[in-house]
């Protein structure tokens, strides 16, 4: 059965809203309301992002991020950013040689 999108859409903005109120009443850094309000957020985004998808082919420029229980993959995570480093620097090398346009206000007097 396919969700209305209007429907999810009003879901998920009272999901925002719970989310907010929860973080704003904590009761501790581990408090289970919030939990709870993250996960029913996260699921209310879910159901609208398949939701617009299925009615209309669309999709929201937003995605949730998979949990990782192992923290043993961050330091490969690392090391894969280590070797785009020299990457971004020449990259940003080539940015460092582009004349500013006529008229334009320099980035440093803004």
């Amino acid at each position: 059965m396919t969700v209305d999108p209007r429907a999810a859409l009003d879901r998920l903005i009272a999901a925002l809203e719970a989310h907010y109120h929860a973080v704003a009443a904590r009761r501790g850094e581990d408090d289970p309301a919030v939990d709870d309000a993250y996960d029913i957020l996260a699921d209310a985004f879910e159901v609208y992002d398949d939701a617009l998808g299925t009615v209309h082919g669309e999709a929201t420029p937003f995605y949730l991020a998979e949990e990782d229980d192992e923290h043993d993959d961050e330091d490969d995570e690392h090391d894969e950013h280590d070797e785009h480093d020299d990457e971004d620097d020449e990259a940003d090398d080539d940015f460092d040689d582009l004349e500013p346009l006529a008229g334009s206000v320099p980035a440093d007097d803004r």
